[in-house]
């Protein structure tokens, strides 16, 4: 059984077949799947979803792309819905030099608040970092976030910035992108990463997996990563399995 740490199945990309998409994830051994709610929009929309099916949980928190729109009652807002049953962690979090579309230091505010405010509520969080290691390193450290750890959500950096994060609490999740036939260095780290840290997630509707590279992602690819990640690290797909899924168990808290 797998389980998917971070997907967006409330997504329009899904409006049309949602309930089918979430279907095949059961029927391709995904037991559990986290959805993440990121802003004002998607928050709630996450929140319905993890109270329509038994097995999606939540995560809620403030996506730095974003950071520009996030006002300090979103920041209580957040607070109090980290007391619903179905809320796992904060995030996704953290920093992103893509896009740029907020100010870098308004998405490092942004980023230091919800640490805080996880350590606060010693919830775990999830961390987006798009071409920003160094800085989303130091501001972990920084606002000792090893206190509460966390997800570095589909890693991308190299085996210096993993480890780093490793020594703050931090699991590895590893999404579509290590699939790809050219996705040397995501390779690279994932075989150093250790087992009792590794991820799997789709990020669904995006970074859809080899075959499928360029289509519509959907949680029930989890599995090609989950092979993927198998074959790195010399395993059978059933022992990769139950190793991701136990450390999804751990650091979520699941049942």
């Amino acid at each position: 059984m797998l389980i998917d740490t971070h997907a967006h199945l409330d997504s329009p990309e899904f409006a049309e077949d949602r309930d089918e998409v979430i279907a095949r994830a059961l029927e391709n051994g995904v037991k559990t799947i986290v959805n993440i709610g990121f802003n004002a929009e998607t928050i709630p929309s996450t929140i319905r979803l993890a109270e329509t099916y038994d097995f999606i949980y939540a995560v809620v928190g403030w996506h730095p792309v974003d950071a520009k729109d996030m006002k300090d009652e979103h920041l209580d807002w957040i607070e109090e819905l980290t007391r619903h049953p179905k809320v796992v962690g904060i995030g996704e979090m953290g920093l992103d030099y893509h896009w740029d579309t907020s100010p870098r230091d308004v998405q490092a505010e942004v980023f230091r608040k919800q640490i805080r405010l996880a350590r606060k509520l010693q919830k775990p969080i999830v961390i987006h970092n798009r071409e920003a290691h160094q800085d989303v390193i130091q501001i972990l450290r920084e606002e000792k976030a090893g206190d509460v750890g966390g997800i570095m959500h589909c890693f991308s950096g190299s085996w210096e910035t993993a480890k780093l994060a490793l020594d703050m609490n931090f699991f590895i999740s590893f999404g579509g992108p290590v699939t790809f036939k050219n996705a040397k260095q995501p390779k690279e780290v994932a075989a150093k990463v250790p087992l009792d840290r590794l991820l799997i997630e789709t990020d669904s509707p995006y970074l859809t997996p080899h075959p499928f590279r360029g289509k519509r992602n959907e949680s029930a690819y989890v599995r090609y990563v989950a092979e993927q990640l198998a074959e790195i690290h010399g395993l059978s797909y059933e022992e990769l399995a139950k190793i991701t899924s136990e450390n999804a168990r751990t650091v979520y808290r699941l049942p």
